[in-house]
C-alpha cells in the first residue's frame, strides 16, 4: 500500500491507497479510472468484493459502508471501470 502519495508540488493525497492487485481485499481503497470521457480524472473507490479476474467496487464517499451502485473493475494497480457502470 502507498500512504499519502505526493505530487510534484508536495501536495499529499489524504487516502491510503492499495496499488497491489495481488493484495486487494474487501475494504481497501483504490484509485480507479473511468473509461471514456472521464479517463483523465482520478477517482477513489472502496473494494466490496475480490474475484480472480476483477473486483467489485463502489465510489468512496467517506462513509465506512459505501452507498450507491457497485461497479465492476479490472484487477490491476489502477482498476478500470466502464463509463456506463460509473454513471448508473
Amino acid at each position: 500500500m502507498k500512504d499519502m502519495i505526493s505530487n510534484e508540488n508536495g501536495d499529499q493525497c489524504p487516502f491510503e491507497l492499495n496499488f497491489e492487485p495481488d493484495t486487494f481485499k474487501k475494504g481497501d481503497l483504490v484509485s480507479y479510472r473511468v473509461m471514456g470521457s472521464m479517463e483523465d480524472m482520478p477517482f477513489v473507490g472502496v473494494i466490496v468484493d475480490v474475484h480472480d479476474d476483477h473486483i467489485m467496487l463502489a465510489h468512496y464517499d467517506g462513509n465506512e459502508s459505501p452507498e450507491g451502485p457497485l461497479m465492476r473493475g479490472s484487477k490491476e494497480s489502477r482498476p478500470k471501470v466502464s463509463e456506463a457502470d460509473a454513471l448508473q
